[in-house]
């Protein structure tokens, strides 16, 4: 493989950024349950899913050697985020600072919520860039929409079974948490639906921006393969 092929392109560089950003937003905002019409959810649902809308953008468009690049920068930074957190929470504050309780409410939890964050980030993420570049490859590059769903719905699913017990098992009551995992799947993927007028346009712009449009025939979807790009 030339170098050329090696690099990443400045859009490439820019929607990564935005996509560690939500990602290290969504565990913040994790740690608030909301109520929406009488729905139970987690204040992660603002923004979380954007970070499977960037991954079926990257995987359309680069393919899934670039999205698992993608994945592993996210997971990496995300890291990076919570360990400092932690970090700071632990150091005591200052004599005249009064405002312990509300930083230990949001970066104490935190770390938990972060491992389990990262094992469903992972699982889900990397479903989810496996079904977009499997079904375009079968589909021949058609149903850019259909894919993009259902790479949703498989995505979504794999990260809601592992997360919720993992960070909110014994905080959140029981039989609140099927009920918290079946609507994260069905309002992540509704909010998919919703921006896919938008997905569509901002996919079609970067196909032509970059001249790219890769089908991963006869690639290895090892995950572990990080820099092979």
């Amino acid at each position: 493989m030339n170098q050329e092929k090696k690099q990443v392109s400045v859009l490439f560089m820019l929607f990564s950024i935005l996509f560690c950003v939500c990602l290290i937003a969504a565990n913040l905002l994790e740690t608030k349950q909301i109520s929406v019409l009488d729905i139970s959810l987690t204040g992660g649902l603002i923004v979380f899913p954007v970070s499977y809308i960037i991954n079926d953008c990257v995987c359309e468009v680069w393919g899934y050697r670039k999205a698992r690049l993608l994945i592993w920068t996210g997971f990496a930074m995300n890291f990076f985020f919570v360990t400092m957190g932690a970090l700071c929470d632990w150091i005591p504050g200052a004599p005249y600072w009064h405002n312990e309780a509300g930083f230990h409410a949001i970066f104490g939890l935190a770390p938990r919520i972060a491992v389990a964050s990262f094992v469903a980030f992972l699982a889900g993420s990397f479903a989810n860039a496996y079904v977009m570049s499997k079904m375009k490859i079968h589909d021949q590059g058609r149903h850019f929409s259909s894919r993009a769903v259902w790479s949703t719905v498989v995505g979504e699913s794999c990260d809601s079974l592992l997360f919720f017990p993992l960070a909110l098992g014994g905080v959140v009551p029981t039989e609140e948490l099927p009920k918290l995992m079946i609507w994260q799947v069905v309002l992540k993927t509704l909010y998919e639906v919703i921006a896919l007028p938008v997905t569509i346009r901002v996919v079609k712009f970067m196909k032509k921006h970059e001249g790219e449009d890769v089908y991963d025939d006869n690639i290895d979807y090892n995950v572990l393969k990080i820099f092979n790009v």
